[in-house]
C-alpha cells in the first residue's frame, strides 16, 4: 500500500533537486492499467505527447496547467480527463499528480466526462 502524502513530499524533494525539475515513479501496473505518481517543480513541463488511450490527472500538490484543453489551471484536489489530442502538462506552482492510465486496448466509445 502506498501513502500518496509521504510519497508526494519525497518526489517533490527530488524533483526540487534534480537538474531537470522532475520526479516520477510507478505506483500500481495491472494489465493496461498503470498510476504513475509525477512531482513537477514550478516551470517544468512535460514536453508535448500523445494520450494514452484513457487517462486521467488528479493533483495532489500545486498548480498545473494541460494544454491541449480549455480549462483552467488543475490545483490540488481536483481531477481531470485528459484529451486524446496532443497536450503537454506545465507546472504553475511546484506540484505532485497522480497519472492514472489504460494502455494497450482498443478505444471503442467516447469516455465518459468526470462530473
Amino acid at each position: 500500500m502506498a501513502n500518496l502524502n509521504l510519497l508526494a513530499q519525497s518526489h517533490l524533494d527530488a524533483a526540487r533537486a534534480a537538474d531537470h525539475g522532475r520526479s516520477a515513479e510507478l505506483l500500481l501496473h495491472d494489465g493496461p492499467l498503470r498510476q504513475t505518481l509525477i512531482a513537477l517543480v514550478a516551470g517544468t513541463e512535460l514536453a508535448e505527447h500523445n494520450s494514452p488511450h484513457a487517462a486521467s490527472l488528479q493533483v495532489l500538490v500545486g498548480r498545473l496547467r494541460v494544454t491541449g484543453v480549455e480549462t483552467a489551471a488543475l490545483v490540488a484536489g481536483e481531477v481531470a480527463l485528459l484529451t486524446h489530442l496532443r497536450h503537454a502538462v506545465l507546472a504553475e506552482a511546484d506540484s505532485v499528480f497522480l497519472l492514472t492510465t489504460v494502455t494497450g486496448v482498443e478505444r471503442t466509445a467516447e469516455p465518459a466526462r468526470a462530473r
